[in-house]
């Protein structure tokens, strides 16, 4: 093998993308140890690195900030007290989400509903998604498209949607998690997770449209 294709051979996508999928590896399988031996201040690191987009998940699932910030404490005492559970073969956010999400639905099933789909099928008045604004200090793949008014309408878009929709887009395309890792959080089959996927866009794509011609018209 030449010199010139020794280099690109070391500098391919594949490679690169490998060695990234390594250094994730050994980070997960690091907080692992660190949560297992209860390594001191690394639950303040985990706090600080995640809580942005963990409070934003809360945020967009129950449509309360009140209810997101009282389960964003007890998210993080789940994992103080549970840390040891966590083997590092999956993405640490992924499992943080998903403490997140059984919690949400301990919360609903204490009013009755056993469930998000539940939540979807028979939401009351009481249910319905309240107004809040999101903020967070690294933009997810939604506002690198957006900034501003433009994030605002989406954020209003999102929570016109059903409760179910809404939590895969944000999982998608906020906090950038695969479709896999999104079926493992949600406790679905991946073909569900595509179908609310593709439901979702089809549903928020004409909100998004309406708003933006809304603020044409007001402009």
């Amino acid at each position: 093998m030449s010199t010139i294709a020794t280099v690109k051979s070391i500098f391919s996508p594949s490679t690169a993308a490998s060695a990234e999928q390594e250094a994730i590896r050994q980070e997960n399988l690091a907080i692992a140890d660190g949560l297992k031996h209860q390594e001191a201040g690394l639950l303040e690191q985990l706090i600080v690195r995640y809580q942005h987009r963990l409070l934003r998940y809360l945020l967009f699932l129950t449509g309360s900030r009140e209810l997101a910030e009282d389960l964003f404490q007890e998210v993080w005492m789940r994992v103080l007290v549970r840390g040891g559970q966590f083997n590092g073969k999956a993405r640490f956010d992924t499992w943080l989400f998903t403490i997140a999400r059984n919690l949400v639905i301990d919360y609903r099933r204490k009013r009755t509903l056993a469930s998000l789909d539940e939540l979807f099928e028979g939401s009351t008045d009481d249910d319905r998604p309240m107004s809040f604004e999101v903020t967070d200090v690294q933009p997810g793949p939604f506002d690198r498209f957006a900034s501003g008014e433009d994030r605002e309408r989406i954020a209003a878009a999102l929570l016109e949607l059903d409760t179910l929709y809404r939590e895969v887009l944000v999982l998608r395309f906020h906090e950038d998690l695969s479709l896999q890792e999104i079926a493992t959080v949600t406790r679905a089959p991946l073909s569900t997770v595509k179908s609310r996927l593709y439901r979702g866009l089809a549903a928020i794509k004409p909100l998004l449209e309406m708003s933006e011609r809304g603020a044409e018209a007001a402009g």
